[in-house]
């Protein structure tokens, strides 16, 4: 088991052992446990609840990689899909036109971008610790958006809409060809281009990095305004999902983004881990969340078993990280 561990790793990198045999483990149990996990319903399933999910991922992903966190990610698209709902609302309701629809999703972009800008700036120049910072934006955003809406929700919006949220493109739903888009814009930005490489630099040694001459505040910035922007297209994602926007939307998403590129390699002090491995790590949990629908568990407990397998790869790595020492010394 050890030799085929290995070898995984030599071939397809060290932080993808993990979510691959994870995704194998739960395909074997869930499959046995289960004859309708194996089927096209499920697949299906897991194909329209996986993007939201995973495009909070992706947002949350780049700011771990540079040794930070943004909390603020859900309210950040809520903030952004009620920009949208406003926008609509303003131009008819039911009877907007898809001018207006393109008119809300600039501005939600525009607000998703902003909010990370602040916190960007705020992490960059004031030094403060980014769990605070987007502490406080999380607080304000979730503030200011049950102020707006009085606590309520906002909907009534064109039927032209609902492919985005419910329609399939060649059999591929809609929302999961976006996030597969996102997905390779994400891998793309980290693995060819010089922001990439910067943000793994801080994230390894801010201090090495700002040696190096790498404009590590302007790095931070840009790290958290994309992570907005990203927030913002998981808004208008949800905003077609549910067909609807409040507030609280997706809030219980915020720690699952945390599990997701945990399992998926990424190191939870910054500087490593690739979007490809996070990316089937989600394909686990929503699978592992199916495959417990399936056997009549609720949601409640499907939430309790992704904190034990957190706890789970924690304690693994450790193994791992222990056993590497050991055969260091013995060589």
């Amino acid at each position: 088991m050890t030799v085929l561990v290995e070898s995984f790793q030599k071939r397809f990198g060290p932080e993808m052992a993990g979510p691959f045999f994870a995704f194998i483990a739960v395909m074997i149990f869930f499959g046995v446990a289960s004859p309708q996990f194996l089927s096209q319903a499920t697949f299906g399933s897991v194909a329209f609840q996986l993007p939201e999910l995973g495009l909070l991922t992706l947002a949350m992903l780049l700011p771990i990689l540079t040794g930070g966190l943004n909390l603020a990610i859900t309210f950040t698209a809520n903030i952004a899909g009620l920009t949208v709902a406003w926008v609509l609302q303003a131009n008819g309701g039911v009877d907007a036109g898809p001018l207006a629809f393109a008119l809300g999703c600039v501005l939600a972009l525009a607000a998703g971008a902003a909010s990370g800008v602040v916190m960007g700036f705020v992490i960059a120049y004031t030094r403060a610790h980014p769990i605070l910072v987007s502490l406080s934006m999380m607080i304000f955003l979730r503030g200011l958006g049950e102020f707006l809406t009085r606590g309520g929700d906002v909907s009534g919006f064109p039927d032209f809409l609902r492919p985005l949220g419910h329609g399939s493109l060649l059999g591929i739903p809609v929302p999961l060809i976006i996030f597969i888009v996102c997905v390779l814009v994400w891998h793309l930005l980290l693995t060819r281009m010089k922001l990439g490489f910067n943000t793994y630099m801080i994230g390894s040694n801010i201090e090495a990095a700002r040696y190096s001459g790498v404009n590590t505040r302007k790095v931070v910035v840009l790290v958290y305004t994309l992570s907005g922007a990203m927030c913002a297209v998981a808004g208008i994602i949800m905003l077609a999902r549910f067909n609807s926007v409040r507030v609280g939307h997706g809030e219980s998403y915020l720690l699952i983004t945390v599990l997701a590129c945990f399992l998926g390699g990424v190191n939870p002090f910054g500087g490593f881990g690739r979007v490809i491995p996070v990316f089937v790590a989600l394909v686990v949990l929503q699978l592992l969340s199916s495959g417990l629908n399936l056997m009549g568990a609720n949601q409640h407990l499907a939430t309790a078993v992704w904190g034990l397998l957190l706890v789970g790869v924690m304690f693994l790595r450790w193994v791992a990280s222990h056993y590497k020492f050991l055969n260091n010394r013995k060589g």
